[in-house]
């Protein structure tokens, strides 16, 4: 027989428990607000046209680099296009940049643990050892999604042994492989890699792009902010969407009562 007191103590526990994941569960504005389909992405309209019409005429590239300065989207965008590439819903079973509703590999795709969508920081695996993975594993088939495909961020930091072991897989690769490439220093990448890659540029935040973004998160969580203040935020950003949110936290951290003035 289970004790009234000890029952009643678990019970505690187990509030205590939930109180406390709650409070610990806080997203930062970067992650919380990172665009969850093409319609999101803000100022890079040529680039979701472009793709709109190649993914419509079949016109699809075997790899893509994505280039920017830092924060502005090019990870985020890279799983999106893994997801359009791999979009399979009840009624769709073809690539798609529309995605109306969440597909069969959306979920998993956007949290970075699908089997098939390989991400890598070439940031902390520079090598040929690192690249000679990703050569011996393109031969094989995807497990369930249409294509495989892989994703390294900050590709520039690759060693030039590591580039040349790419370039004969990423002059032929097989269908069923999609490489995306990301990097803040494109001028750092061999042209033998860049000319078999179409190239994005992601345009940097001006200054109404980064007030209108500011504005968007504001109104979401409910807090005053005076223009002078997303002002200072847009200028400190450089035109990077995700410092400018990181620098928003600081401030809503910082007023503590949802007024951010420059009493403050």
């Amino acid at each position: 027989m289970v004790d009234k007191n000890q029952d009643n103590f678990l019970s505690e526990v187990e509030e205590n428990k939930e109180k406390s994941s709650s409070k610990n569960s806080y997203k930062v504005l970067a992650r919380k607000y990172r665009p969850q389909n093409f319609e999101d992405l803000m100022g890079q309209e040529i680039m979701v046209q472009t793709l709109k019409n190649a993914f419509k005429t079949n016109r699809i590239a075997h790899a893509y680099i994505l280039t920017g300065v830092r924060g502005i989207g090019k990870t985020t965008t890279a799983r999106l296009l893994a997801r359009s590439l791999n979009y399979e819903t009840e009624t769709i079973n073809e690539p798609n940049i529309d995605m109306l509703e969440l597909g069969k590999h959306c979920l998993e795709i956007m949290e970075s643990r699908h089997i098939d969508v390989i991400e890598m920081d070439a940031a902390s695996r520079t090598g040929i050892s690192d690249i000679r993975e990703i050569i011996d594993s393109v031969n094989y088939s995807p497990s369930s999604a249409r294509y495989k495909i892989y994703i390294i961020d900050e590709v520039h930091m690759l060693s030039k042994a590591a580039f040349n072991g790419l370039l004969k897989t990423l002059e032929e690769p097989p269908p069923h492989v999609k490489f995306i490439f990301a990097t803040t220093e494109v001028q750092k990448i061999p042209l033998t890699i860049l000319s078999r890659c179409q190239r994005f540029d992601l345009k940097r935040f001006d200054h109404d792009m980064i007030k209108l973004l500011i504005n968007k998160v504001c109104e979401k969580e409910m807090v005053s902010i005076e223009d002078p203040i997303i002002d200072l935020i847009a200028k400190a950003s450089g035109g990077s969407a995700r410092d400018s949110l990181s620098l928003l936290d600081q401030a809503m951290a910082l007023s503590n009562d949802g007024n951010i003035s420059e009493e403050k």
